[in-house]
């Protein structure tokens, strides 16, 4: 296996390298061609359509579509429209490298969107540092973000702001003893790192350190682990779509134990998909989720108003998470295309713009503020905790209801 993961990894960097080293054929940020006024903005985003990550890119394309189209029909970004070029990784690092590659490289696009997961956002970081333009993704993983470069923005709440306040909520309740499940992929392990750190400090012991791999479908040996385990609770950290039968085998191997997650889980495919058995699942993620956390008449809540009711319209349901963090990502390179000095809108003036012009900027995960050494702006004032019951996201953590 590690073998296997060795020879994807330098797979992966040798794409990135190659581009890297070809970048004065890239030019800066796609720039490398003359713009005109009248000229569509090329804007290109690579996200999970297909893979255990295919719901999230499934709502994120709709929503992208939606957004653009409005800006479009309002008159674009001072008189020119967005063109908005979208790529499928798969799920899949090597994928999201090929994406990256062709948009920066044939369609000569002044920034990047995605991707979905925290991995693949992380393999095309080489390749818009080569290029000079801005990446703004909408993964979850703190590495994103905490690993800082210039070039690299994020919308969601990062793993870092949402597991420290899981731990300590399980230490509160006396929920000392706890099991911890995480997939290997990138956000996985991402939040494993974090978790590992932040459980002692809460006064939590990591009585079961389980891992799984996307795309496993058989969890008998995980959940043989926690239930070998001295474990009062499970806390489960992945956004893959194997939660669904993870949850659901260990409710019928008899684990009755009261099960934590986080923004992975905050989709209606989970709610659906592991139905009786997500009875009283607490996630922490962000307040937007359940729009009503906002104060009514907020302005918060009045865009989450907004958003809610043109989503619907596209969805056919009230939009997740996932849905919400593409919302994000459209509205904040928007603005920085609006808030750029002169005519000229490239890769570097963009960069810049987002650094100085992202300044409370109320979208889904909050109100947004950059600067030259934050590229996530949110913090504890933009997350809440739920609590599942009877298919529906409750405000607030109430153990009780998985009782």
């Amino acid at each position: 296996m590690r073998g296997r993961q060795l020879r994807h990894t330098s797979a992966v960097l040798l794409a990135a390298m190659a581009v890297a080293l070809t970048g004065m054929s890239v030019g800066c940020g796609g720039n490398d061609k003359p713009q005109n006024n009248a000229d569509a903005i090329p804007v290109g985003a690579v996200i999970s359509k297909t893979g255990t990550y295919a719901s999230m890119g499934a709502v994120q394309e709709k929503v992208f579509n939606m957004e653009v189209e409005k800006i479009n029909a309002a008159g674009g970004i001072n008189g020119r429209p967005i063109k908005l070029i979208i790529e499928d990784d798969g799920t899949d690092e090597s994928k999201a490298v090929s994406a990256a590659q062709k948009l920066i490289e044939r369609d000569h696009v002044v920034a990047l969107l995605g991707s979905s997961g925290t991995g693949a956002t992380m393999a095309m970081r080489q390749l818009v540092e080569a290029a000079g333009i801005p990446q703004i993704s909408m993964a979850g993983g703190n590495v994103v973000t905490g690993q800082f470069s210039p070039n690299v923005y994020q919308t969601p709440w990062t793993n870092m702001l949402l597991i420290p306040e899981m731990m300590s909520y399980l230490a509160e309740q006396g929920l000392t003893k706890v099991a911890l499940v995480t997939d290997n992929g990138g956000y996985g392990k991402d939040g494993h790192a974090i978790a590992v750190e932040a459980a002692p400090t809460a006064g939590v012991e990591l009585v079961a350190d389980v891992t799984f791999t996307p795309g496993d479908s058989d969890f008998s040996g995980q959940i043989a682990q926690v239930k070998a385990s001295a474990a009062q609770a499970v806390v489960l950290w992945t956004a893959g779509k194997e939660a669904i039968p993870l949850l659901n085998q260990s409710k019928n191997a008899g684990i009755e134990l009261p099960w934590f997650g986080g923004s992975g889980q905050a989709r209606t495919e989970f709610v659906e998909g592991a139905a009786d058995a997500t009875e009283g699942y607490i996630i922490v993620t962000g307040k937007s989720y359940v729009k009503e956390s906002w104060p009514e008449g907020s302005e918060n809540r009045v865009v989450m108003e907004e958003f809610y009711a043109d989503a619907n319209e596209v969805l056919g349901e009230n939009p997740d998470i996932f849905a919400g963090h593409g919302y994000d990502a459209i509205k904040l390179i928007a603005n920085a295309m609006r808030s750029v000095e002169g005519d000229t809108i490239d890769g570097p003036a963009l960069i810049k713009a987002l650094d100085a012009h992202t300044q409370g900027v109320v979208g889904y995960g909050g109100a947004f503020t950059f600067s030259s050494t934050d590229h996530n702006g949110l913090g504890p004032d933009d997350i809440s905790f739920f609590t599942l019951h009877n298919g529906i996201w409750v405000i607030g953590a109430n153990l009780e209801m998985g009782e």
